[in-house]
């Protein structure tokens, strides 16, 4: 008898090869899958927090996307650079204290970033570590004006004559407000003056201050934006971005004397115990001293410290006579100590005076 016909049978057999292709299709896929997988750029712990001062915002935003495109090119790594800016001396406090885990820190003076290195943060030789004393750049107090300057303010003693208003930022939360007072006392002492008149002339220029914010651009905000004051004290960067905003409005006076500001970078020791991560933290700040970074720095208001780069922004960062930190103490150190810690000068000469005993 013929066996009867069993199409099932013959369709179930004619399936087994198209299967057998697709199953081998996949294989192949998953397999070049690995492969592209294996070669894309790094995708681990590749971000990092620069913890910085109050005005460096658009500084870094420029830095950053340079160095980070420079990055991803050398070593196929994509790097991601958060920015915190506030008040420098707030700034340093906030990273001590653990509510901002900096890897990297950029700041108004090297006396905030020793104050990391003194909790331990930060190893002791952390200025040799990169160079020109971990300084990328430096920067001066200037006074922005009202246009046309109608107060006739040209050097400090204009700043204390009949109703001048100022707005600077406090000394206690800002690099830009330690910077005006040491900028101050300087111009006394640097041209001849004692430290008794020093702390009468600084005694009497906080007398004239209408308002102390938190940081330089809360000062910013103030003086040209709610147009509070007759002058500001303030970063050059600062003023020249103030002006480049309000070009009609305001204008820049260099004083005939300023201090030479330092602002200093470095990576914070305790937070980059990865070995990946501290190698993204020292490539960043190494990039900070290049010929690219210096440029765009000099774009910004900043001061080089490459004089080459410097010179081709003279017309921007004219040259004045700015005094070092040691005209007026043995270190930026001893500065904050001397002027700014319990029972400083500064203190001293914003104390309200002691009431007289009454007569008996």
């Amino acid at each position: 008898m013929v066996e009867a016909h069993r199409p099932g049978r013959r369709w179930h057999r004619r399936l087994r090869i198209p299967w057998l292709n697709i199953l081998g299709i996949v294989a192949i896929v998953v397999a070049a899958t690995a492969i592209t997988i294996k070669n894309l750029p790094d995708e681990g712990p590749n971000q990092l927090l620069n913890v910085s001062y109050d005005p460096t915002r658009e500084l870094y935003a420029a830095l950053d996307q340079a160095f980070t495109a420079q990055y991803r090119t050398q070593t196929g790594a994509n790097l991601d650079i958060k920015q915190s800016h506030g008040g420098s001396g707030r700034q340093a406090r906030s990273v001590i204290d653990g509510s901002q885990r900096a890897e990297v820190v950029s700041l108004a003076l090297i006396s905030d970033i020793d104050m990391l290195r003194k909790r331990g943060l930060i190893a002791p030789n952390w200025q040799t570590r990169l160079p020109n004393n971990s300084v990328p750049y430096t920067s001066t107090i200037v006074f922005l004006v009202r246009k046309g300057n109608p107060k006739a303010i040209h050097d400090w003693p204009d700043l204390t004559k009949g109703d001048v208003s100022i707005v600077t930022p406090n000394p206690r939360t800002s690099g830009n407000g330690q910077l005006s007072v040491l900028a101050a006392w300087g111009s006394v002492t640097t041209r001849g003056g004692s430290p008794e008149q020093a702390a009468d002339y600084v005694r009497a220029l906080q007398q004239h201050v209408a308002v102390a914010d938190a940081g330089a651009r809360g000062a910013g905000i103030s003086f040209s934006v709610q147009r509070i004051g007759d002058v500001q004290l303030t970063w050059e960067n600062e003023a020249l971005r103030e002006v480049a905003a309000n070009p009609d409005e305001l204008e820049i006076v260099y004083p005939p004397v300023s201090i030479r500001a330092e602002p200093a970078v470095a990576w914070v020791d305790a937070n980059v115990t990865d070995p990946k991560v501290a190698a993204h933290a020292k490539a960043y700040l190494n990039y900070l001293f290049t010929d690219a970074a210096q440029e765009l720095m000099a774009r910004n208001g900043y001061r080089p410290f490459q004089p080459q780069i410097l010179a081709k922004y003279a017309g921007r960062l004219p040259n004045l006579g700015l005094f070092p930190i040691t005209a007026i103490a043995n270190d930026w150190a001893d500065a904050r100590e001397k002027f700014f810690g319990d029972n400083g000068i500064y203190d001293t000469i914003t104390a309200p005076p002691i009431a007289a005993a009454p007569a008996t």
